[in-house]
């Protein structure tokens, strides 16, 4: 009697270990630090509630530029809609970085 009460109790314990990943949370690390992610929402809507209202940073543009080939930054400018980053190449040469405030997508590089 005791070894059937031990296996049902086998048994539903690894019922309950199995369903446990199925309620897991997920977690998102971005620029925001990690955050808690339900697993039932779409990841479009997530980012969309994200960057609702939000701009990049002058860090973030500076970091953008510095991908663009930025080595030396003299100086950063912001405009209605964007970050102008100026400063020098691996060269030498001038460069200047234009950056959407919103998306953060290279405008131009000059």
């Amino acid at each position: 009697m005791i070894r059937k009460h031990l296996t049902i109790a086998v048994m539903a314990a690894a019922a309950i270990a199995s369903a446990a990943p199925a309620m897991a949370q997920g977690i998102q690390i971005g620029p925001d630090g990690v955050r808690i992610v339900d697993p039932n929402s779409r990841r479009d809507d997530v980012r969309r509630d994200d960057r609702r209202g939000r701009e990049i940073g002058e860090r973030d543009a500076v970091r953008i530029a510095r991908a663009e080939g930025v080595r030396e930054v003299d100086d950063v400018r912001r405009t209605s809609r964007s970050y102008r980053v100026i400063g020098v190449d691996r060269r030498g040469d001038d460069i200047q970085v234009d950056i959407d405030r919103r998306s953060g997508d290279v405008i131009g590089v000059r």
